[in-house]
């Protein structure tokens, strides 16, 4: 049942309404307006309110201005029930927020009419708000099996390239971490914020293992080869960031419409092997021609195969590889990265730790790419 409250300093007046209104609704009474405002705020809480506005203590204006301030309140509607029946007394009302006018004295019909329509008016919202609530937790919850689906995805596709290659699977969680933390500590970086947004961040972190998912197209003779590569050997392993973007390429095209998400990953994967000085590929580009997305793909791809034990060689210490990374600032690496980086060494390293390669996943990985462990840190680490 609906409840009314009925705001009236007149006992008699309160009585008139009271008895109207009983037979179809639950009716709390209130004489003043400071029990008005206190009856609102206690269960069970009115459905609507009828409010008289000339009252000694605080007016019905006043009231309804706090009854609206307070969000427990601020939704519950009122209809002005006074003996003012002035053009201005009820247009005032009405902009105050009141949703109904009915003059003194009142005719039953006319307030029995006037309070079923706004109750339903309200049940109806009620309902509707109701069902909307519904429906976005609905969205969100596809949203959510949406992201769940292309994560998975995305990982399946990172780890096709990866059961190819000698790298193991730990290298696409350690870079994706990698990743997130250099994000985080650069968003508000002058130079980057315009581009670290929240939505480019998740887009960029989710995309970063898809980084090297041009090796499926580089060939078996070059990807497992044993020992150091050809000059013309390493030209077609270069070719695995221009095989990548081609392939997410026609992906974006046979889309419905433009995805987000693919576009951040064509600029991991073409230009995540650029180099600031110019002397990268596949395009030779530099300083800031170099998109954000593969300057800072750059500092973790060849962070991690620094520091992380590979079948080709062992793991090199924290100490040699930040010096690695110090001596390519201004030349491997966009500085303000390197700069970010430095401030977030330790977490790398925790990282680096904490998912790092055992022995068994090497050996099991060089049991399938034996390679030759002459071949220097230098001529792969980059690849």
């Amino acid at each position: 049942m609906n409840t009314i409250l009925v705001v009236d300093d007149v006992p008699e007046n309160i009585s008139i309404l009271s008895e109207l209104l009983l037979p179809y609704y639950r009716v709390r009474a209130a004489n003043c307006g400071k029990r008005a405002i206190q009856v609102a705020n206690t269960l069970p809480k009115p459905d609507l309110i009828l409010l008289d506005i000339m009252m000694p203590d605080i007016d019905g204006y006043e009231v309804l201005k706090q009854l609206q301030k307070n969000k427990n309140t601020a939704n519950i509607p009122v209809i002005f029930v006074t003996a003012l029946d002035a053009h201005f007394n009820e247009e005032q009302g009405l902009k105050l927020g009141a949703v109904d006018y009915i003059a003194k004295p009142i005719t039953p019909a006319i307030v029995l009419a006037r309070v079923k329509t706004h109750i339903t008016l309200k049940t109806s919202q009620q309902r509707l708000k109701c069902q909307n609530t519904s429906l976005e937790l609905e969205v969100e919850k596809r949203m959510q099996e949406n992201c769940f689906i292309q994560d998975a995805s995305i990982y399946a596709l990172a780890c096709l390239a990866e059961i190819r290659d000698p790298e193991t699977g730990n290298h696409l969680r350690r870079t994706k971490k990698y990743m997130a933390l250099l994000c985080r500590q650069l968003q508000n970086h002058p130079k980057f914020m315009h581009f670290l947004t929240p939505e480019n961040i998740k887009l960029l972190v989710t995309s970063t293992p898809l980084h090297d998912i041009g090796k499926i197209g580089i060939p078996d003779s070059v990807l497992l080869k044993a020992g150091k590569l050809t000059d013309a050997e390493r030209t077609k392993m270069k070719m695995h960031t221009c095989l990548g973007f081609k392939a997410i390429t026609l992906a974006e095209q046979e889309a419905a419409k433009p995805i987000e998400f693919l576009r951040m990953a064509k600029d991991v994967i073409l230009y995540h092997h650029e180099k600031w000085d110019g002397s990268g590929y596949p395009h030779g580009l530099s300083g800031n021609n170099i998109p954000i997305a593969g300057r800072l793909m750059a500092l973790a791809d060849v962070f991690d195969a620094l520091i992380s034990q590979r079948v080709y060689k062992p793991p090199f210490s924290l100490e040699k590889t930040t010096k690695i990374i110090k001596e390519g600032k201004n030349k491997h690496f966009d500085p303000d990265i390197v700069d970010a980086f430095f401030v977030l060494q330790e977490d790398f390293q925790q990282i680096a730790l904490k998912y790092a390669d055992t022995a068994e996943d090497v050996l099991l990985k060089s049991s399938d790419f034996e390679r030759d462990l002459s071949c220097s840190c230098d001529d792969k680490y980059d690849l």
